[in-house]
């Protein structure tokens, strides 16, 4: 094969379509504390969005509780809002710089709830594999059109970014299927 696409590049984009999601459905709560739970969460801080855990430290101390230690006092407003606006249900209790967020037990329409969020987020995983297919599939075209690869070179690469594409949104709707089944777990 001559020119044509980088396939190393459509699988690193592709994987790391995979990875957020990966970091997303962590964060999703199934009814006890983990401190991967507020990692989607960022705050708005020093002019710019950061993640929470590079704001203060987020801990475990029981297992319905979680804890941040906000490391600047200025702070603490804006990661208590945060964390009210996240869409994960919690209210955080403040105690000066820290912040205790209790866990609630999760009832069946809050359940309903999270089953959708996960969903939401599986869906923005895949279109954004979709994406990275497009841009592929557009570089084989201009390739193409360029005289760079054959015809035949094209369909053959075409096919291979189509089945890297169906190897991921496969493994994002069996990422899914777990985290569904886990948030339904009573």
């Amino acid at each position: 094969m001559s020119e044509g696409v980088d396939f190393k590049d459509i699988k690193r984009r592709m994987d790391g379509a995979v990875s957020v999601l990966r970091t997303e459905l962590a964060g999703l709560r199934t009814g006890r504390a983990s401190p991967n739970l507020l990692d989607p969460i960022t705050v708005s801080a020093y002019g710019s969005q950061m993640p929470i855990s590079q704001v203060g430290t987020v801990s475990v101390p029981e297992s319905r509780m979680l804890s941040v230690q906000v490391w600047d006092q200025s702070l603490v407003g804006a990661v208590d809002r945060a964390i009210r606006d996240s869409n994960l249900g919690l209210n955080p209790i403040m105690e000066g710089t820290l912040l205790r967020i209790p866990i609630p037990e999760l009832n069946a329409e809050r359940r309903q709830e999270m089953v959708k969020v996960a969903h939401k987020y599986a869906e923005n995983a895949r279109v954004a594999v979709r994406h990275v297919r497009r841009d592929g599939m557009e570089a084989l075209k201009k390739s193409e059109k360029d005289g760079e690869i054959s015809q035949d070179e094209s369909r053959g690469q075409s096919d291979r970014i189509q089945s890297l594409t169906d190897e991921h949104i496969a493994a994002i709707d069996d990422m899914l299927g777990h985290k569904e089944k886990e948030i339904m777990q009573v």
